[in-house]
């Protein structure tokens, strides 16, 4: 018979794997920038809370806060190399205020993880304490992260599109969902449910959103396809007209009089 702790550790590995792609997902946004050489009208602040939640689930794993957490430190160590090397771009591919804004931020979510992480080990001397303290605090800002395309979601209510609701990254956070809320589940631990409980049920509203606007999406995309391919053919009849009504001169002209 297979231990629950087996079980566990499988559901733990998954929620490793499908975590992964949603930190890899943004790559293509930052090849775009590192060609460009700018971050023009994208914002950092999506990639600096991720980093400040791993780095606070980070903490909440290590041993002498929440022992046996693993599989936890993994992905948000994984997490949090791959955010901070999005935030390295977005400083270097910045300029002036701007720069200076995302280093000072960057600096704040480091001191302020680790002045936590010492006010606790020093001053909460038991596990139940350690773990309830970084628990709670991981608790808002995962909370925090699951929240976030909530502004997305309110979009395609109100275009009746899912143009800009990738189909990939809100079934990707929906599993990763389902597998994380399991794995705390198997082994209660609240501080890991809570937030993605939510999560997964943000997700599950955004796959429905998708199925239900899905084909109006289909519709209007393709009315816009026709739309500019009309606005094309008028302007080269125009211009076929302007050419066939111009004056002839020239070459054209010397050969008459001649």
């Amino acid at each position: 018979m297979v231990s629950a702790d087996a079980i566990r550790t499988a559901v733990g590995i998954l929620g490793n794997i499908i975590a992964l792609a949603l930190f890899l997902s943004p790559v293509p946004t930052f090849i775009q920038i590192w060609k460009k050489g700018s971050v023009e009208q994208f914002s950092p602040i999506p990639y600096l809370a991720t980093l400040l939640n791993c780095m606070f689930w980070v903490l909440y794993g290590l041993p002498i806060v929440h022992p046996h957490s693993m599989l936890v430190i993994t992905i948000n160590g994984t997490g949090f190399a791959i955010e901070l090397t999005y935030v390295l771009l977005f400083i270097f591919n910045s300029e002036g205020k701007n720069r200076l804004r995302v280093v000072v931020m960057l600096l704040i979510e480091i001191v302020m993880v680790g002045i936590v992480g010492i006010l606790v080990i020093n001053l909460a001397h038991t596990y139940e304490r350690r773990s309830l303290i970084v628990g709670s605090i991981c608790i808002v800002f995962g909370t925090m992260m699951y929240v976030a395309p909530l502004s997305v979601m309110k979009l395609v209510i109100t275009t009746k599109s899912v143009e800009y609701m990738p189909f990939f990254l809100s079934f990707a956070s929906f599993a990763n969902g389902i597998c994380w809320t399991t794995y705390a589940l198997i082994k209660f631990d609240i501080n890991i449910t809570i937030p993605n409980g939510i999560g997964t049920f943000l997700a599950l509203l955004q796959l429905i959103l998708y199925a239900t606007f899905y084909k109006s999406t289909q519709r209007i995309m393709a009315e816009r396809k026709r739309k500019a391919e009309l606005g094309l053919s008028e302007i080269v009849v125009g211009d076929s007209k302007k050419i066939a009504n111009a004056p002839h001169n020239g070459h054209a002209s010397e050969i008459r009089e001649m």
